[in-house]
């Protein structure tokens, strides 16, 4: 099957998760190619569960002209301690905007949630994204070997309000 690419042209919504988009969401975390090589184990197993959404402010971006709304990406937000918990593009829609897309949707949630900061803790290979679309690098999450391996920047969003 030939992988689509999709330019911002294409008509993109944002819409808050549902319970029945855990798979989607799943699917795409476990296939991330930026979770390849070293950095498999993370994603290894990890599921985003109807609980979750539930639990959390999970929004998905989806291609609207595709039947059912092919899930392009999706970030949460958790509110206590405020954090941009997960933030995941499908790696045929990268390079579109849709990153910076969904990173102007949680700032405006965060805002409208009156929080003035959300805190990052990245995946490594994300860092210089997170600074692209405006986050400023407070620090060093370091390794907590088994579940994480490895040194994660710290990034937070000062969210300023309207």
């Amino acid at each position: 099957m030939r992988s689509r690419t999709y330019p911002m042209s294409q008509p993109i919504t944002i819409r808050r998760a549902v319970a029945r988009d855990a798979k989607r969401l799943t699917r795409l975390v476990r296939g991330s190619g930026a979770y390849r090589g070293r950095y498999a184990a993370a994603t290894a197993g990890y599921r985003v569960g109807p609980d979750y959404i539930e639990a959390h402010r999970v929004f998905v971006a989806v291609d609207v002209d595709e039947l059912g709304g092919r899930v392009l990406g999706f970030y949460s937000l958790v509110l206590a301690p405020p954090e941009l918990d997960l933030l995941f593009v499908a790696d045929d829609a990268q390079g579109r905007g849709i990153g910076r897309l969904l990173i102007a949707h949680m700032q405006s949630e965060a805002r409208a949630a009156g929080l003035d900061r959300v805190l990052v803790v990245s995946h490594p290979p994300a860092e210089g994204f997170y600074h692209r679309v405006g986050a400023v690098r407070t620090g060093t999450a370091f390794a907590n070997p088994p579940a994480v391996q490895w040194d994660r920047p710290r990034f937070e969003f000062r969210i300023s309000p309207e």
